[in-house]
């Protein structure tokens, strides 16, 4: 192919929020594949809290000033001088925020999408959110029989699919989300036992009175005072599972911690972090069970996803941070003519 293509390079580490200035918008000639390479049309973003993480300087892998912002994205090859790949598959990757990119299959793998499955579903449940979800609860959260389960951040990505492997576990499961519309997804369609709504000013109210057996389970993604409270709520034994803390990511200054932790002490309770790429030779495991989950309907693939020229991104982003998404968030990408 020749012309060019669209970018979107990190510019300048945001300090608090971040800012579309803080991105820049290249505009550079459509690679050409070599031998052992192809030619990837990125079609699908995968719009995630981990972004903003990886925009820090202390973050364990940042993203460097002047490169191109880092995204897990779908592609279909375009272009191929690779024998693994041919002109039409659908990869998975890590092709970050550009409308093409060059791959000499690293990190890449084909994805065979079923009718009536969407290719968002491969950035959602049977991507790196499912695998977060899955190793999260069941091997660092250690799910039992009989376990309570509560999940915070839960009408988001993450937290909607790993509160419904609870359910399909068996096991009653809280989630905690914002305003009525989300708590009522979690309970009609995700069949959550019970939801909170953390908007309402009888929040500490609500948890007290959906966790009388208390809390065997946390799975947090939100940090701040809700992980703060949700330890006040832990059962003898309890395990805390770290996903994310989205609360706490904009923040200017350092990460606010938990002051309730002595809970931890008091409740002989654990708390742990989903370090997700430590179970990767799981993966075709969880991303089996997962589908046959999907295929016979215990599993619902919650989708948000914006169509939109490339430099919405930013927008699309935004949309994380300000609680305007359900599920999994992704950006299929339109592209100019």
């Amino acid at each position: 192919m020749t012309g060019t293509h669209r970018q979107f390079r990190l510019k300048a580490r945001p300090a608090g929020p971040f800012e579309d200035s803080d991105f820049e918008v290249v505009r550079t000639p459509i690679p050409v594949p070599g031998d052992g390479e192809f030619l990837v049309k990125v079609t699908h973003l995968s719009i995630d809290p981990a972004m903003r993480g990886w925009m820090k300087a202390e973050h364990v892998t940042p993203v460097d000033v002047g490169a191109v912002m880092r995204a897990i994205t779908i592609g279909q090859v375009v272009d191929s001088r690779h024998p693994g790949f041919a002109e039409g598959d659908f990869v998975h990757g890590t092709f970050g925020v550009q409308e093409f990119a060059l791959s000499d299959g690293t990190g890449a793998y084909k994805v065979h999408p079923e009718e009536g499955r969407s290719l968002a579903a491969y950035l959602g449940v049977l991507g790196m959110t499912g695998m977060t979800a899955y190793f999260g609860l069941l091997d660092v959260g250690r799910l039992a029989a009989g376990d309570v389960v509560l999940v915070s951040g839960a009408a988001g990505a993450v937290g909607s699919t790993a509160g419904q492997i609870a359910r399909i576990k068996g096991v009653h499961v809280i989630g905690i989300a914002g305003g009525p519309e989300k708590t009522r997804i979690l309970v009609d369609r995700l069949g959550f036992s019970a939801a909170i709504d953390y908007k309402r000013d009888d929040f500490l109210d609500q948890l007290r009175d959906r966790t009388p057996r208390y809390v065997d389970v946390f799975f947090d993604n939100v940090g701040g005072d809700i992980l703060n409270q949700a330890l006040t709520r832990l059962a003898r034994g309890a395990r805390v599972v770290i996903s994310g803390a989205i609360s706490q990511y904009d923040n200017a200054d350092a990460v606010v911690g938990p002051s309730n932790y002595l809970t931890l002490l008091c409740r002989s309770a654990s708390m742990a972090g989903v370090a997700v790429p430590a179970f990767a030779d799981r993966y075709p495991e969880a991303m089996a069970q997962m589908s046959r989950w999907l295929a016979d309907g215990q599993l619902t693939s919650i989708e948000d996803t914006v169509h939109g020229d490339i430099e919405t991104f930013p927008a699309t982003l935004r949309r994380l941070f300000t609680g305007k998404n359900t599920g999994k968030l992704v950006l299929e990408l339109e592209h100019q003519a």
